[in-house]
């Protein structure tokens, strides 16, 4: 490395849109440099999870000082827990020349984008919301009133996606990280 600071990556969508399995396609892309962020939460750590490798398990009151400290891009309660992206983490990470990837809820893109302008953000859009809703009901994990609010959200999501500098539409996964790969080419060529 150069010494160049690494990119931020706001990477975002609505539900079932197939944000994770597109960005693990493209984060095996080694010439990209990629690191995906982990998050900071006070939900309790489940077995076989990793402090500092699936999330930062923190309690309450440190999270609360993080966000006192400026120290969130951007953070969310959900569930009773809260969710965050450390700041410092993801400094920490730039610095060290490394392109860092949030995939985050489009709420949490937001408020990274207005602290940090300089991010490129891509969303991931389905074909139709047809399609979506398709997705979601055939995952057929979720009772139908949950299955409601969450095309309710997506609906809501996808009427911002003029915030983002970038929108891809995923018709095919390998088509979808083959155009984000291409985004974050042209990035990394300036």
């Amino acid at each position: 490395m150069d010494g160049k600071r690494g990119l931020l990556i706001v990477f975002s969508g609505p539900s079932g849109v197939g944000k994770s399995t597109v960005r693990k396609l493209f984060m095996t892309n080694a010439h990209l440099n990629l690191v995906y962020s982990i998050s900071m939460t006070t939900r309790k750590q489940r077995p076989g999870e990793v402090d500092g490798v699936d999330y930062f398990f923190v309690d309450q009151e440190t999270f609360m000082k993080n966000i006192n400290d400026g120290n969130l891009l951007e953070y969310a309660e959900f569930v009773g827990n809260y969710y965050g992206t450390p700041k410092d983490y993801v400094d920490k990470l730039r610095d060290e020349g490394k392109n860092v990837i949030l995939e985050i809820e489009v709420n949490g893109a937001e408020q990274v984008l207005a602290k940090c302008p300089e991010a490129i953000s891509v969303f991931l859009m389905p074909p139709s919301f047809e399609e979506l809703e398709s997705r979601i009901r055939n995952r057929k994990t979720e009772p139908e009133e949950v299955i409601c609010k969450r095309l309710e959200k997506a609906r809501r999501e996808m009427n911002l996606l003029d915030r983002y500098s970038h929108v891809v539409i995923n018709k095919d996964i390998l088509l979808a990280a083959e155009e984000i790969t291409k985004i974050i080419e042209s990035y990394l060529k300036k």
